[in-house]
């Protein structure tokens, strides 16, 4: 049996303020977890979604160190409408999270907006262009 892709971690300095982002992109986290070492979050059809603090890394891992640079993965969030995008993008810029690349129509046929989430991450948001 191949492995089965089943979970996405991301480490986090601030629990609160990591798991505030993604509550405002729709993820239904439990407010319970914001001083929480570890949270997870169902994202249906068996995935999940998993933050840790680098002191739950280093509790396993102590030589562990946080990457250097930007990332070269992202995590996708796919919105109803173009013009959701917008929204969504716009409503976590005023709430005071990095912004990479505002909406614009791709040449791919998407609207699509990247952010960065507290830590650094790219977050991808984006909807087919009708």
């Amino acid at each position: 049996m191949a492995p089965t892709l089943n979970y996405i971690g991301i480490v986090v300095t601030d629990m609160a303020r990591s798991l505030a982002f993604y509550r405002q992109l729709g993820l239904d986290i439990p407010a319970d977890q914001d001083a929480a070492p570890h949270a997870e979050c169902s994202l249906g059809g068996g995935m999940r979604i998993a933050w840790d603090t680098e002191e739950t890394i280093r509790s396993f891992d102590p030589e562990w160190t946080p990457p250097v640079g930007t990332g070269r993965s992202a995590i996708g969030f796919e919105c109803d409408t173009p013009a959701e995008v917008d929204k969504v993008y716009d409503s976590l810029i005023s709430a005071g999270y990095g912004g990479h690349k505002a909406p614009w129509d791709a040449f791919w046929g998407q609207r699509y907006a990247i952010l960065h989430d507290p830590d650094g991450n790219p977050v991808d948001l984006y909807s087919a262009i009708r």
